[in-house]
């Protein structure tokens, strides 16, 4: 995120915008039930919300050189309908992890961070899973995900970690599950893929069914080997819009660069809109002139054509600068919420800018997945170009064309909102969104309860924490109630 509104000149902790502090480590790990509330929690608000994301970028004295190699930790917050709720946090035991906690310095090369010990500490190793990216629980299974690895699995209840999950043996090292899977609200299966670094030019795309069990879609074959962060999934589709970031294979094998830093992007090269059908087929792909899209919204079929939704961003050395330089810089917001209209038979890509708006961790109702959705939720900018410009959550409605927006105070810095519904068969939109919220004046975080009708309303609820939480990435609600026991 770039620097709140009101924060222009005025800088705090280590001479750096007082917002930056959401970036210290969280240390603890806590179990308590939360007892500062303004408002009231909704009657109907009922289940799970999951959140992962980075806890510390630190190990020992030594700080990590990437906002994607601090250690994993999940946060839970637990509504059992009652008024009350519960709030939990533990790290994922990851090896990363417990080297640090052991040794107490780096050890292990990151996506930024190399080993101590230059070319050859680092030659052919890998990157440590942190398991510190997105979450889901699926088939009874609650697993922490990273972007180059297989995931981790957590206890649902007390987030004890039980270890890295292969489905059965059925994902062998080193395939990877990405951490952002899709579910079929229809059949309830959960879609996913991994970039395949041991075999180029491809990408690997699975299917797990509810219960479960995974299944290998065929590989698909790209042009170049690509980079990927998300997808989006239709009714019969997966769909991706590979963007032409290449790594570098060289320096990262041979161990002078690290990973990020082997990143390029290579506008010469056509970002590949790739069609993948659920059902095993033929993958299609057709080529488009160089864009950056990272993170989708939804995708779905509109006759014979593919409509997919994703924030689109104009400058690569700004998104990889201010992922390095986390701790100092403003995050880049030359982006734009898109719609693109792809006609396989044809070929042909037309794109539609929806809303030019400094935005990132755009979320929808997830029922929607695969359908039309009305409705398109984001953090981002309230009064671009304004003295007084601040960070809120927004509701851009696809019907209307309007965007409505829940302002936070100056300097405070939102997550991504996550949509909740009221009821399982309440219609999209009715339900409320979960964000957390960090105050710098306090050195806490909120999590805030809107309702999703109204976002320009105060919060139904706030929930005050004790301590902060860092800044994290992705979440996930679930109708299931997490226990409160230990």
């Amino acid at each position: 995120m770039t620097a709140p509104a009101g924060q222009s000149g005025a800088t705090g902790h280590g001479g750096h915008h007082p917002w930056h502090r959401v970036y210290e480590a969280l240390e603890d790990e806590h179990d308590y039930e939360i007892d500062d509330i303004g408002g009231a929690l909704p009657d109907g608000l009922r289940g799970t919300l999951y959140r992962n994301g980075p806890g510390r970028w630190q190990v020992g004295e030594s700080l990590l050189d990437h906002i994607f190699d601090g250690d994993g930790m999940l946060s839970m917050f637990a509504f059992p309908g009652d008024g009350r709720v519960r709030y939990r946090n533990r790290y994922v035991r990851t090896r990363h992890y417990r080297y640090g906690q052991e040794k107490g310095r780096v050890g292990l090369r990151g996506i930024g961070t190399q080993r101590p010990g230059g070319m050859l500490a680092n030659m052919f190793r890998p990157p440590s899973n942190v398991a510190n990216t997105g979450v889901v629980l699926h088939g009874g299974k609650l697993l922490a995900l990273w972007e180059g690895g297989r995931p981790f699995r957590l206890d649902p209840d007390s987030l004890e970690t039980l270890g890295e999950y292969s489905f059965g043996g059925r994902l062998k090292v080193p395939a990877a599950f990405s951490a952002h899977p899709s579910r079929c609200p229809d059949t309830g299966e959960l879609f996913n893929f991994g970039m395949d670094f041991t075999r180029a030019r491809s990408l690997r795309c699975y299917r797990v069914d509810p219960d479960g069990a995974l299944h290998h879609l065929p590989r698909v074959p790209l042009p170049y080997t690509p980079w990927n962060h998300d997808f989006a999934l239709t009714r019969r589709h997966l769909v991706f819009v590979i963007n032409p970031v290449v790594p570098k294979a060289a320096g990262i094998l041979l161990g002078t660069k690290s990973i990020s830093e082997a990143l390029r992007y290579e506008p010469h090269r056509p970002t590949c809109f790739t069609i993948v059908p659920r059902d095993g087929g033929r993958a299609r792909v057709i080529e488009h002139e160089a864009l950056l899209g990272f993170h989708f919204v939804n995708a779905f079929e509109d006759g014979d054509d593919i409509v997919v939704e994703f924030v689109r961003f104009a400058d690569w050395d700004g998104v990889a600068t201010a992922f390095r330089d986390f701790r100092t810089r403003d995050f880049p917001w030359g982006c734009a919420l898109m719609r693109y209209r792809v006609s396989p038979e044809s070929g042909r890509v037309e794109g539609e800018e929806l809303c030019a708006l400094p935005l990132e961790l755009p979320h929808a109702d997830v029922r929607q997945a695969g359908s039309p959705h009305r409705y398109t939720y984001f953090a981002g900018r309230t009064r671009p170009g304004s003295p007084d410009d601040r960070i809120g959550i927004h509701a851009f409605d696809h019907v209307t064309g309007e965007r409505k927006v829940h302002e936070l105070p100056a300097g405070h810095m939102p997550g991504e909102p996550v949509f909740a519904p009221r009821a399982p068969d309440a219609p999209e939109g009715d339900g409320w969104l979960l964000a957390l919220a960090y105050d710098p004046g306090g050195h806490r975080s909120r999590l805030l309860v809107l309702d999703a009708r109204d976002v320009e309303a105060d919060p139904v609820a706030v929930l005050g924490l004790r301590h902060h939480i860092p800044m994290g990435f992705h979440g996930a609600f679930t109708e299931r109630v997490a226990h409160s026991g230990k």
